[in-house]
């Protein structure tokens, strides 16, 4: 076999090929597995750093979002509450309002029963006026038919007469 390959083993450009990579692998196989690791850990530490980097921002979101949906949860039920309260307030004026147009109702309706009142009085002294005037026009007309002269000077002596009597 030897003789195949062109003679001995040491003669032979690849045995020493070989040779020499076993060697480099040996002699330089330490430093570039140390450079390799090293450069790998380096990348598994920034990596790493990354990682918890992107840990704490997620943390810190979760906290802002857990801050905003508190504050969402108290406007909510703060603006439940300005609701509840605007409801009373205007339940509130609703029956202040009908208090209101009740009293004025109550005092319309008293003025109108015054005024009613008021009307039903000037009428009734009117009706009595002019009754009053037609008695005495009815009165003066059957004077006047009825009463003589004499008659009539008869009627004025008698009443002199009782005035003195009626004074004293």
């Amino acid at each position: 076999m030897e003789a195949e390959h062109g003679g001995s083993l040491l003669a032979n450009a690849h045995f020493w090929v070989n040779i020499g990579l076993v060697l480099f692998i040996v002699l330089a196989g330490r430093k570039l597995w140390k450079a390799l690791t090293s450069g790998l850990d380096q990348r598994s530490m920034r990596i790493k750093a990354q990682l918890d980097e992107a840990q704490k921002l997620r943390d810190e979101a979760q906290a802002l979002l857990n801050e905003y949906q508190r504050r969402q949860k108290e406007a909510a039920e703060e603006a439940a509450g300005i609701i509840t309260s605007a409801k009373e307030l205007a339940e509130h004026h609703t029956k202040d309002a009908m208090a209101a147009l009740e009293a004025s109702m109550t005092r319309r309706e008293k003025l109108a029963l015054e005024k009613i009142a008021q009307a039903e009085a000037h009428a009734t002294a009117e009706v009595r006026r002019e009754a009053v005037e037609v008695a005495t026009a009815a009165t003066r007309k059957l004077l006047e038919q009825a009463l003589t002269t004499d008659r009539a000077t008869a009627l004025v002596d008698q009443s002199i007469k009782e005035l003195d009597r009626k004074l004293h």
